[in-house]
């Protein structure tokens, strides 16, 4: 009987042996070659490759007569490392890269110190990148590895680089651990990584980090071809599509945590395409948003008693909505060139005592005084609001700002463009506004504005995963 487990351990063994074999081969092995690399007699391998064949596990290549991973071993890799919606949410993103540009695009994923290549969407052209799913790429010098790799916590980074073996693949590989240090410092702030030849000569790509909401870093997705097409030129503008497709893949994933004090309520009543502007009424413990897209105010109320949070109904309105600002007895609705009031108890009127003229972004100063942005020309102008739809004063602005927001007290108004990337702070007294931040290009579209009590200024991100 012992010896019957140890002649099956012997046999898992050696089947292991074949499948590392054939798995660490590019382009495939053949039986020959196996017998002569595991030194197995021909009959033991001859029954080898058949079970492994029959399962699925390995696969014939009757034209190259060389045997090759099966689909069965993908398969597992899927389940293990990706998980279903991973695969699942970047299927579409991979397609509409390679519709895009012609060129192969990848899913991958961080696996040890290598990254293994998980799915492939196949290019166009007779001449494309051919790595196998299941395959593994060194971190440093790949743009899958580098873009995971620039996405990671600082600490576990850094770990990973000390220990990555930076073997020089082409003279243009980065074998300096300061390098490529910089390199993923570069990568991060961009949002997309680049391999210049770095792997194999004459073969170019770009990648970028898949983040779900939570922060995690779950996979990386990448276009590659020849680099006579994919120059460094063309690598810099795809860059920022790589890299929003990857933010749409992390924003579909699902996040696993358990539950506990903080978790989201999710308040039955009535979905939105494109929610926005929530406004709260402490005393009347109710919440007013819009849906922008679907023109309508919805209110939602939690009771007295603290037990249940309920939708409390809607307004339908004809016009997109730009703007929620609250009253003492309504709240104010901005639409594009009208103004409306939509009373608490769910009636509308037009406030004709507002300006008509078109308003880009406003907001209340904390005296409930109005100040928006408006076109000027070619330029754009914020400033405290005329009943004439005019701005009074104010500051110009090369871009239109999309949202506004007043610090408590004497404190400045500040500005989101999403176009430059920059929140500006418009402080009285002084013409030119202050650049207070700037996105790096590829990270996102700047959304919302607001001013915590301590004076911090938030925003968020779109397109962009986790913000």
């Amino acid at each position: 009987m012992t010896l019957g487990i140890v002649d099956r351990a012997a046999t898992v063994d050696k089947a292991l042996d074949v499948l590392d074999a054939v798995g660490t081969s590019r382009r495939g092995l053949t039986r020959l070659e196996l017998a002569e690399r595991l030194a197995l007699p021909r009959t033991t391998l001859y029954r080898l490759l058949g079970t492994l064949v029959a399962r699925g596990m390995l696969r014939r290549d009757p034209q190259r007569r060389v045997y090759c991973l099966g689909f069965r071993c993908l398969e597992y890799a899927r389940e293990a490392y990706a998980m279903p919606d991973l695969a699942a949410s970047a299927s579409p993103e991979l397609r509409t890269l390679r519709d895009l540009t012609g060129e192969t695009t990848y899913l991958g994923t961080l696996d040890g110190l290598e990254i293994l290549l998980l799915d492939r969407c196949d290019g166009a052209h007779s001449r494309r990148s051919a790595a196998l799913p299941g395959q593994r790429r060194p971190l440093h010098c790949t743009s899958q590895g580098k873009a995971i790799l620039s996405a990671l916590e600082p600490a576990r980074r850094d770990a990973l680089v000390r220990d990555i073996a930076l073997a020089a693949l082409t003279p243009r590989t980065i074998t300096d651990r300061r390098r490529l240090q910089a390199e993923l410092k570069v990568t991060a702030a961009r949002g997309y990584a680049i391999d210049d030849e770095e792997i194999l000569l004459g073969v170019r790509c770009c990648g970028a980090p898949i983040v779900d909401a939570e922060g995690q870093v779950r996979g990386v997705i990448s276009v590659a071809g020849p680099a006579f097409r994919l120059t460094r030129a063309r690598v810099e503008l795809l860059g920022p599509e790589v890299a929003q497709a990857a933010r749409r893949i992390g924003a579909q994933l699902s996040t696993r945590r358990p539950a506990g004090e903080g978790d989201v309520q999710v308040v039955e009543g009535d979905r939105a395409f494109h929610g926005a502007f929530p406004c709260w009424t402490p005393s009347q413990q109710c919440l007013r948003w819009a849906d922008s897209l679907a023109p309508a105010v919805h209110a939602i109320r939690t009771p007295d008693d603290g037990e249940e949070t309920i939708a409390v109904g809607s307004a339908s309105l004809d016009y997109p909505i730009l703007a929620l600002l609250r009253e003492p007895a309504a709240t104010l609705l901005l639409q594009e060139g009208s103004w409306s009031r939509v009373h608490d108890d769910g009636g509308i009127e037009i406030a004709r005592d507002l300006p008509r003229r078109g308003v880009n972004s406003v907001t209340a100063d904390p005296h409930g005084r109005l100040w928006a942005c408006v076109p000027d020309g070619r330029r754009w102008r914020v400033g405290r609001l005329g009943r004439d739809g005019r701005v009074e004063d104010g500051w110009s602005l090369p871009a239109p700002a999309t949202a506004l927001a007043w610090r408590a007290g004497h404190g400045p108004l500040f500005a989101a463009l999403p176009e430059t990337g920059e929140v500006l702070s418009l402080r009285s007294g002084q013409a030119t506004p202050r650049r207070l931040a700037t996105l790096p290009k590829g990270s996102g579209r700047l959304g919302g504005l607001a001013v915590d009590r301590d004076g911090g200024v938030w925003t968020t991100l779109y397109e962009r995963a986790g913000a």
